[in-house]
Order: structure tokens, then sequence, then C-alpha cells
């Protein structure tokens, strides 16, 4: 499948997108959303936050791929597509990723529905394997697991996202300097 962007609107009950980066806080070249401590806990809250339990709950339901088992798996599978769900603004810093389909993560349940008026033409059923990328491998987390919600039981994410992808020395076009 070539880059192309895909729903740039907002889905039915869907609030309006908002750009930035993948995790509220997320540090350039930190696996770990600024003011998360090392336990992963933020700072004077004597536990974690609710989100931390959520990713973590998400998380345990998906088989996470690294970025090199994705890129193998997009090789041998004809039902298997990469799915880039940063905003446009992150895209065009960070770079892209040959051959991912981007659809923005505000249409994405949407998008691959099998039975929602809005799919795109790949999403005919609930086999397909859509491995989600984003920045750093948060966000990511949470749609392959809605995506799973909806009945697409093979849906995952790359684990550490497109900056572990990148560094695996997998094929990226580069984006803007900063």
């Amino acid at each position: 499948m070539g880059i192309g962007e895909v729903g740039k609107g907002n889905g039915p009950g869907q609030p309006h997108g908002v750009g930035g980066s993948d995790a509220p806080g997320t540090e350039a070249g930190t696996h770990r959303p600024t003011g998360i401590g090392e336990g992963g806990e933020p700072p004077g809250s004597g536990g974690g936050a609710r989100i931390d339990a959520m990713l973590a709950a998400a998380r345990a339901r998906l088989r996470r791929l690294e970025p090199t088992d994705a890129a193998r798996e997009l090789a041998d599978d004809d039902r298997s597509v990469l799915v880039d769900i940063r905003p446009a603004a992150q895209r065009a810093e960070e770079g892209e990723i040959p051959g991912a389909l981007i659809v923005e993560r505000n249409v994405l349940e949407w998008r691959f529905d099998p039975t929602s008026d809005a799919r795109l033409p790949i999403a005919t059923g609930d086999d397909l394997r859509v491995i989600v990328i984003c920045s750093e491998g948060y966000t990511s987390s949470l749609a392959a697991d809605a995506l799973r919600q909806l009945g697409l039981t093979r849906a995952t994410d790359v684990i550490g996202g497109y900056h572990a992808w990148s560094a695996a020395g997998l094929p990226v076009r580069r984006g803007r300097p900063s």
C-alpha cells in the first residue's frame, strides 16, 4: 500500500483531533512521558495515574511487536497493514514510513470497522492484521486495543513506535530538521 492520508475529519461523535506528541508531556528521545518516574508513577501521586492502568490493561490484551518483527510480518502476510496514526505535523517533523497507511487517530475505528459506512476498502473483515504505530508506542497501544474491541482480534502495535522503527534501521523518509 502506498502512503496516503485517510480520514482527516472527525468521525461520528468524535472530538476534533489535536496535534502534538504521542503521549502528553513526552520529551523527545525518552520512552516515558514527562513527569513519570522510574517506577511508572507520577510524582506525588502515591500510585499510578488512571491512564497508566488503562495502558497496562490494553497492553496485556496485545501481542506487541518489536519493529523488526513488525517489518517481517508486513513482508510475509498480505493481510497485514502498518497504520501510522501520528498527526500530520508530527510526521512532517519526525519522518514517515514508506508504505504505511496514514489514518489519524481520531477516525481509526470508523476506517477499520468492517461494518462502518466510513470504512476503508481494505477493511473487509475481522481477520485483517492491523499493526498500529505512533511516535513512541503509547497511543498505538490504546488504539490497537480499541480495534481489538471492535472485533479485529489480530490488531497490535509496535513497541517503541516510530522512534524504535527508525533506530532499528528500518526504512524511513526523514522529516524536516527541528
